[in-house]
């Protein structure tokens, strides 16, 4: 089976603006597909901006809208999925979610954070209640979850246990915290013999700053792409033989007693 590029695109696009924020996507799905890339991820709430306030109410939109609808033909004008992070409106509830869209355009998955960080997200959005969501797409099983969530190992467990190949974790990791791009990531990674790709904003953003350093690790918790500080494209593949390997020679998952774990449910 042939490998997944994939291609993180580490960007704070324009706060406040879903019209240059979709202009961004399309060029980055551009060069994306240029360099082969199967899977477009761009990071946490990228479709509005992060720390935008209360416009990220006005901004949400349903899972269907009309960005959903514009995205999904970026992905099939250059035949490439794209997994992009937004404020999603159901009825009166806003949620910060990430959404899976084919290279046919096929809306394929869509999630909902459910470890919400800080005063900002709990005032802003309803935690999700779905910890596991999953597509196929390329012949690899994508898992979804968001930044914060991908901090608790029983949260990143659970994709293992139900077959993730692919865990995409769109975020808006922020100073101090670099050091769960740098090394929770990979160490989840590892642990759950799995690809990680977790992919950040940069700079500046209202009260935060971002910290960039988006990085796609593989199972043995080695990045197969790591980007910098500042704004870029960066690819990596997700090879499912070099994974199948890994899980027959990696016991974690086989030489779990569960029963011991019980008291942490």
């Amino acid at each position: 089976m042939p490998a997944l590029r994939t291609a993180l695109l580490q960007s704070s696009g324009q706060p406040g603006s879903v019209d240059a924020n979709l202009a961004e996507l399309d060029g980055a799905a551009g060069r994306a597909a240029a360099a082969g890339a199967g899977l477009l991820m761009a990071p946490e709430l990228f479709l509005t901006g992060y720390a935008i306030g209360d416009d990220v109410a006005r901004l949400a939109e349903p899972a269907d809208g009309a960005s959903a609808t514009a995205i999904a033909s970026i992905a099939a004008r250059h035949g490439v999925g794209v997994a992009y992070g937004y404020p999603e409106r159901d009825g009166d509830t806003v949620y910060n979610s990430v959404q899976l869209i084919g290279p046919d355009g096929t809306r394929l998955a869509n999630y909902r954070k459910t470890h919400l960080f800080g005063d900002f997200e709990r005032g802003a959005f309803t935690p999700g209640d779905e910890s596991v969501v999953q597509a196929d797409l390329g012949g690899v099983r994508v898992g979804l979850m968001i930044c914060y969530d991908v901090e608790f190992p029983e949260n990143v467990r659970a994709h293992a246990l139900a077959g993730t190949d692919l865990l995409v974790v769109p975020t808006a990791q922020m100073h101090p915290f670099q050091f769960v791009a740098e090394s929770v990531v990979p160490v989840r990674a590892f642990e759950n013999q799995m690809y990680v790709a977790y992919v950040n904003r940069v700079g500046q953003e209202g009260a935060f700053e971002f910290v960039g350093l988006s990085t796609l690790a593989g199972p043995d918790g080695v990045p197969r792409a790591r980007a910098g500080r500042g704004a870029e494209l960066v690819v990596g593949d997700v090879d499912p033989g070099f994974l199948s390997a890994s899980r027959a020679a990696n016991p974690y998952l086989s030489d779990r007693r569960p029963g011991l774990y019980a008291s942490l449910a």
